[in-house]
Formats: C-alpha cells, sequence, structure tokens
C-alpha cells in the first residue's frame, strides 16, 4: 500500500499536479495514522509522525513522488455575526466557555450547527445564518502546524 508521510501546506505545491484527492470533513482532517481512498479509488496510508489538523488545500506526499490533495467537505454550520467588534467578542466568550470548535472568518464567527447554542447565541443578540461550508476550526495555541 502507498503510504503519504508528508504534508505540502496549501499555497506551497502546485494543485495541478495532484494525481486525486481525499474529501474529509474538519472532524476526519484532525489524524495521525489512517488509512484514506481517494476519490478515484487510490487507497494510501497517511501515517505522521503526530496528530495533524488537514486543511483544505493541503497536499499529501505519497511515498513514490505523489501528491494526494485535500479538499475539506463541507458542513452544515452556522455563521455568527454581531453589531460590534465588542458584542462579538462576547459571543466568541460564550462559545469558547462551552468548549465549542469556531472558525473566525473576518468579523464572523462559524460553528457546527446546535440547536441549543444558537438559541443561547440569539438570546445574546447574535445575528445567525446557516451555511453548508469547508469547516476549518481554531486549533489553538498548542497545535502542531505543518511548516514544509
Amino acid at each position: 500500500m502507498r503510504c503519504a508521510l508528508t504534508v505540502k501546506p496549501s499555497g506551497k505545491w502546485d494543485r495541478r499536479a495532484a494525481l486525486d484527492r481525499v474529501v474529509l470533513d474538519a472532524e476526519d482532517r484532525h489524524c495521525r495514522r489512517v488509512s484514506l481512498t481517494t476519490e478515484g479509488g487510490i487507497s494510501f496510508l497517511l501515517n505522521l509522525p503526530r496528530a495533524t489538523f488537514l486543511r483544505d488545500g493541503d497536499g499529501l506526499l505519497l511515498d513514490d513522488g505523489a501528491i494526494i490533495a485535500v479538499a475539506g467537505k463541507p458542513e452544515p454550520l452556522v455563521e455568527i455575526s454581531a453589531p460590534s467588534a465588542r458584542d462579538l467578542a462576547r459571543l466568541a466568550w460564550h462559545i469558547g466557555n462551552r468548549h465549542t470548535d469556531l472558525q473566525v472568518i473576518g468579523e464572523t464567527l462559524r460553528i457546527r450547527r446546535d440547536p441549543v447554542l444558537e438559541d443561547m447565541l440569539a438570546a445574546l443578540g447574535a445575528r445567525l445564518e446557516a451555511v453548508d461550508a469547508v469547516f476549518e476550526p481554531e486549533q489553538g495555541a498548542y497545535a502542531h502546524h505543518h511548516d514544509d
């Protein structure tokens, strides 16, 4: 079986060179060692030295030199906005206090759909919009970031 040992960060490799791609949601893109199959049916083992969050657009370098593109799978999310930066920071605090994955996009936040959290955020004055999009949550200060 082919093996991928290296991640090529998005923007640091030629996407046209990809042999194929794997489409994974955010949960499945946080991995270290897993068997994967591309859209075209190529099976390979991802075997990284430590758990890594793969981002949409990353490339997985196979042991034979081929590259498999990583594509984020759209998920049901809610986009959160607020009247001011202060209000948005307050909403972010409440989300973080519940240990919920969060993505920051410009002046909006995204979380996975959750009716209980959505009700709480609406009661706090948030504007909410349901979206289907690739989710790339913040990984935290101590997360491993690939630099290749």
